[in-house]
């Protein structure tokens, strides 16, 4: 056993220094236990620049970080004598060192351990060169990262801003804390809130923050795609694979390749395409449509609902195992009746965009102001910018004053829906929706434009509630 130890030392020496090696270098460690498979992956990583070592035990592994604290650690999660998760006690103990797992499957168990350690990425087996490429290119300094958060905390304190999104409230900042935990590892991202609360400034400010930003975040809406061509957009099509393919069509899984897609409204998407989707999720891999070979795939995955996710899978909306494959590391989003002291400050933030667009400065006066703070906001952040795009228009000088806010519906002091404890999110959104519809007395366009949803979305809720909307629809 000695003598066996004493080679695997020497191999490892080895395999960490090399003739043209500079002190300067990044070093990669790579913790696995199949040699073959090591050795391959550590010529990848050298053809990259930095240097590397191996270790195909936790002994081992412990006994290189004593040597050289290495730059990023490729770590396994099976190994001779443990799991790889065992090699650090906790975050904290890694300094700046960077974890990427390498595993069989992408499961939920791992984007949890990854989580906990702050991992970040993912290495799929069998390992492949475009894989590693693309890891090493985005793996950057933690420490900066970290600087580059608390700047951005520092910044919501003192101006109400953090990336994408507005606002100081109390359950803005728990959000924020969300996001500058989560932006920098590799887990799948669960984003719920109402419809134009901000879901999608979450997704694209946790994009900005990880180690993808350089590459595309594209955000698909679910919901607003047809069944029959969501599956051709999702995943491209090779060319005569239906009528109307004149061409090869790269899909969002392509064209986010090393980047972030975002899927808004999953629990709209067809049972069938959610099924393909998990297989993407666990694999890595896809096929276009009409064709039979596999194409690879390095995309993070936030998704979005405005339903209650629970009630998604209890209802077949969602299928469950997508759901657990989803709903790794969940963010609610508040809706803006939960912070209407926020209101002012992001109404100030549409308002000063519109001035610099338009060359113009006008300002909210104070009765303006106390007007928009009073209204329920059913259409959440999205309803409060196409109101002051409308104030903006009907501003006789540079003074916006409440004359200007004509709202279609009443404020809450002058109408309501009542609901009890207990009653679920879908038919507390039932009620408001054919509550909106009755106020602007059927007009769909404008009742989707107040409720921030697409029309599309309002026509399918609508299909769902049956004859009761249907009347109200028509009318």
């Amino acid at each position: 056993m000695t003598g066996t130890a004493d080679m695997a030392s020497s191999r490892t020496r080895a395999a960490a220094t090399s003739p043209e090696a500079s002190p300067k270098q990044p070093f990669a460690l790579i913790v696995e236990d199949d040699r073959e498979a090591a050795q391959a992956l550590a010529e990848l990583i050298r053809e990259e620049g930095f240097r590397t070592g191996i270790a195909g035990s936790l002994a081992e592994a412990r006994q290189q970080i004593v040597l050289r604290t290495p730059d990023v650690v490729l770590l396994d999660l099976m190994l001779p004598d443990g799991s790889g998760m065992e090699l650090f006690g906790g975050r904290e103990e890694l300094g700046n060192v960077e974890i990427v797992l390498m595993t069989g499957h992408a499961t939920l168990e791992t984007s949890i351990q990854a989580l906990r350690l702050g991992a970040a990425d993912y290495l799929l087996k069998p390992v492949s060169p475009r894989q590693v490429k693309a890891m090493l290119h985005r793996v950057g300094r933690p420490a900066e990262a970290r600087a580059e958060i608390a700047g951005l905390r520092h910044t919501a304190d003192l101006e109400g801003r953090f990336g994408h999104l507005r606002g100081r409230a109390t359950v803005m900042q728990l959000v924020y804390t969300q996001i500058g935990r989560v932006a920098g590892t590799a887990v799948t991202v669960f984003v719920v809130g109402e419809s134009g609360a901000g879901k999608e400034l979450v997704a694209q400010t946790v994009h900005d923050l990880s180690r993808r930003r350089k590459a595309p975040f594209l955000a698909v809406n679910c919901g607003a795609i047809s069944p029959q061509l969501i599956e051709s957009e999702m995943f491209g099509h090779e060319k005569g694979s239906f009528t109307g393919a004149s061409r090869q069509h790269r899909g969002f899984f392509e064209r986010a390749n090393g980047g972030t897609l975002f899927l808004d409204e999953v629990t709209e998407m067809p049972p069938e395409l959610q099924v393909k989707l998990l297989r993407v999720l666990e694999t890595g891999t896809f096929m276009r449509v009409g064709s039979d070979e596999l194409q690879e795939t390095d995309v993070r995955i936030i998704a979005a609902t405005n339903r209650d996710p629970a009630q998604a899978v209890a209802t077949g909306r969602l299928r469950e195992d997508l759901f657990y494959r989803l709903n790794v590391f969940q963010i609610r989003v508040p809706p803006l009746r939960d912070r209407l002291d926020d209101v002012e400050l992001i109404a100030q933030h549409f308002l000063d965009a519109l001035n610099a667009r338009e060359g113009v400065t006008r300002k909210l006066s104070p009765s303006a102001i106390e007007k928009l703070e009073h209204y329920s906001w059913p259409g959440n952040v999205r309803e409060l910018r196409n109101v002051v795009q409308r104030a903006c228009i009907m501003a006789d000088g540079e003074s916006i004053t409440a004359s200007c806010i004509p709202f279609d519906v009443p404020v809450r002091a002058e109408r309501s829906i009542t609901v009890t404890v207990g009653t679920t999110i879908e038919e507390v959104e039932r009620q408001l929706i054919l509550a909106t519809l009755d106020a602007v007395k059927g007009h769909k366009e404008k009742a989707a434009e107040l409720l921030g949803i697409s029309p599309k979305t309002l026509y399918n809720r609508l299909r769902e509630y049956g004859s009761e909307g249907s009347e109200i629809a028509a009318e």
